[in-house]
């Protein structure tokens, strides 16, 4: 590279992490078509449609080697400005149109800004739950005043209350306090209240009323925060039925794809915590409103909302610093669950009066979507020993039984979410999620997000037409490199062959190393889609990290082998059992011992929603859960060099044996450059 390109200024786009140097002027449409970024234009560039808006980012980030000065992109121009005059733009918002790269610049585009809108998968399991919410309907008749008896009408309310519901120790808040004669008497002295009662006791709480019998139904909200993702089930607080589930990509990605970042960004930048706060509960509320509109319901009717998040999201919905939990002894603010309002964390879409309970969490690193989990699993009551894994940028591992339940957290980063991976993406349709790889041939199918046929069926190609082949996501990058590992192209310490070791010109060299070509699309001017030598590297590390830390667990409890395993999280549902064992994800165990827990920490959420007693029950759990932090256990780094091997450098996997036959290759230098590489054998699929 010459002098003058390395001059250029460096463009880093979020969440898909790609990046390239461009010549100062580049504008930022041209430079993320360039780099295969997933931003949507319609006008073509004229500043018209304002499908292309970004979100520039401005300070320090360490975790891409590089400081955005302000003017590292062009001044806001008069295309920019007429169209935020006619229709607006959110602030902070450019046109990648008109805005150029001047500097050093990291770009966040939205997803309303992406073509291929993100899948957040994190549906409602079902799930029976008993109905004990903390918020009901009462309806009341209220005594009319009286001349001769000068009572107040709140008074009156609270005896009719007292009297007619058993219900006593009633507040009203003085935001509901001018409404309340209006609504009595435009109900004739009849009125339905909304009282809310703490799991804790005490005083209830009236936080919404309206005249006479009212038919409105009122919601909650269970809202798994995470890293990545916020997905919010809104629930029908009579029932429990869940009306609509959505989600949406959590906007601090832009700071940080993982915790750590964001922890870094906040050291770093003055009022950092106070961006990456306001960012993510601008993004609550308009999810709030977006799942409000899908559900055909006001959003006023939201009267509860329960949160479960990690430790750093925690604090930061909290506007809380996280600095703390960057450092040993890794200290939260607090541990303990939280009641609030919804104007304490200003999401002012749904109810003013709207009751906040953030679920407690059990350690630094093991927050209270962990807790979520270990409320909707069980663990604690479970006869046989359960590894439960919520898979995610950062890993919540539980392992127990009666006799008690372990915890701890591992970072395992954003590559299992198709972040760091070359032809990585978020999971979206057209996004490669499931492949098998012929042993014999080395040729490849696939099945893309949003059609189920796989890609040697009659009608698959006519049914991506529209979507195109556009990546890989998580799922998908699993399966592809445990079936490189299955199919013999890939030896156990994670090196691709080359052409000549594996007979595939598919295997491609790329400098001193291979790639795997698994589809071109070039002629129909989509992208070559690889898995390269160092998307094998960030799986490893990421899987390695996900092994020792369920090993760890198991060393404390002095076991080599579990009874069951559960793979949590809208990813671990998604993923599959004999591709993540032979990966060396999870430890062996029984492939029928192996299943999916479905998005359990948004379970969690829904039950303590729910169900007020639950609240009382998580509370209890994560006292009794055992902590154990990773990053001061010595045989953390000793299981994590041993689990850089696939599936593992030391431990056997004789269950996964019985399942599939791992080709004895070598292609370090050592490699016989034979057919295949090594001796192959046609594995068992059962």
């Amino acid at each position: 590279m010459s002098t003058e390109q390395t001059q250029d200024p460096l463009v880093i786009f979020t969440p898909s992490g790609k990046r390239g140097r461009f010549p100062v002027g580049t504008p930022v449409l041209t430079a993320a078509r360039q780099l295969g970024v997933d931003l949507d234009s319609v006008c073509g560039g004229r500043g018209i449609c304002s499908k292309c808006q970004i979100t520039p980012s401005y300070g320090d980030f360490p975790k891409h080697g590089v400081t955005v000065e302000d003017g590292a992109l062009s001044e806001w121009n008069k295309v920019e400005q007429r169209y935020d005059d006619k229709r607006g733009l959110k602030e902070g918002r450019r046109l990648g149109c008109q805005a150029t790269v001047q500097g050093d610049i990291v770009i966040d585009v939205p997803p309303e800004s992406q073509v291929h809108k993100q899948v957040v998968r994190k549906a409602a399991s079902a799930r029976v739950i008993e109905m004990d919410p903390a918020t009901r309907l009462y309806y009341v008749e209220v005594q009319e005043p009286d001349m001769h008896e000068p009572t107040g009408d709140l008074e009156r309310l609270k005896i009719a209350l007292k009297e007619q519901w058993d219900l006593d120790q009633v507040t009203l808040p003085q935001s509901l306090l001018p409404r309340l004669q209006t609504v009595l008497r435009k109900g004739g002295w009849t009125i339905t209240v909304a009282l809310h009662k703490s799991h804790e006791g005490g005083e209830q709480q009236i936080i919404e009323m309206w005249p006479g019998l009212t038919e409105e139904r009122i919601y909650g909200l269970a809202i798994d925060l995470g890293s990545t993702t916020i997905a919010a089930h809104l629930c029908d607080l009579r029932n429990g039925q869940v009306k609509a589930s959505s989600g949406v990509m959590n906007p601090q990605i832009r700071f940080g794809e993982d915790l750590m970042s964001r922890v870094s960004y906040s050291m770093m930048n003055p009022g950092g915590d106070k961006e990456m706060t306001s960012a993510v509960r601008t993004a609550i509320n308009g999810l709030t409103e977006a799942i409000a509109t899908e559900a055909g319901i006001r959003p006023f009717q939201i009267l509860e909302t329960v949160f479960v998040c990690n430790p750093v999201m925690h604090h930061l919905l909290l506007g809380i610093d996280p600095v703390e939990l960057g450092q040993a002894p890794f200290a939260l603010a607090t541990s303990q669950s939280l009641s609030l309002s919804a104007r304490d964390l200003e999401l002012n879409v749904m109810n003013e009066n709207a009751q906040i309970y953030v679920l407690p969490c059990i350690a630094g690193h093991v927050g209270a979507d962990a807790a979520a989990v270990a409320l909707s699993e069980e663990p604690n009551k479970s006869d046989d020993l359960a590894l439960i894994v919520d898979v995610g940028t950062n890993a919540e591992i539980l392992l127990g039984d009666k006799s008690g339940v372990l915890a701890c957290s591992s970072p395992t980063g954003p590559a299992f979410e198709g972040a760091q991976i070359s032809s990585g993406q978020r999971a979206a349709p057209g996004a490669i999620e499931a492949i098998r790889i012929d042993p014999v041939t080395k040729e490849p199918r696939f099945r893309v997000i949003g059609c189920e046929k796989w890609s040697d069926e009659d009608g698959f190609w006519d049914l991506t037409a529209q979507t195109g082949i556009t990546g890989i996501c998580g799922s998908g990058i699993i399966e592809a490199v445990a079936e490189m590992r299955i199919a013999g192209l890939v030896d156990p310490k994670g090196l691709i062959g080359s052409a000549e070791q594996t007979g595939t010109p598919r295997c491609e060299a790329e400098g001193r190393t291979n790639s795997y070509l698994i589809h071109d699309g070039t002629e129909d001017g989509g992208p070559r889609i690889t898995v390269t030598q160092q998307d094998i590297r960030e799986i490893q590390l990421a899987k390695s990290a996900l092994y020792a830390g369920a090993r760890l667990l198991m060393d404390k409890r002095e076991v080599d082998k579990v009874d069951r395993i559960l793979l949590a999280g809208a990813f671990g549902a998604h993923i599959s059992a004999l591709h993540a064992m032979v990966l060396g994800m999870i430890p062996d165990a029984p492939i029928d011992k192996v299943g999916s827990a479905g998005n359990a920490a948004g379970t969690g959420a829904r039950i303590a929603l729910c169900n007020i007693s639950a609240r009382r029950e998580v509370e209890t759990l994560v006292r009794q859960i055992t902590k154990i932090e990773t990053a001061i256990e010595e045989k953390f780094q000793e299981h994590f060099v041993n689990a850089n091997a696939i599936p593992h450098a030391t431990d056997p996997f004789p269950e996964l044996l019985t399942q599939v036959t791992l080709p004895e290759v070598d292609f370090n230098t050592g490699g016989d450059g034979g057919e295949g590489g090594g001796r192959r054998r046609r594995r068992r699929r059962g």
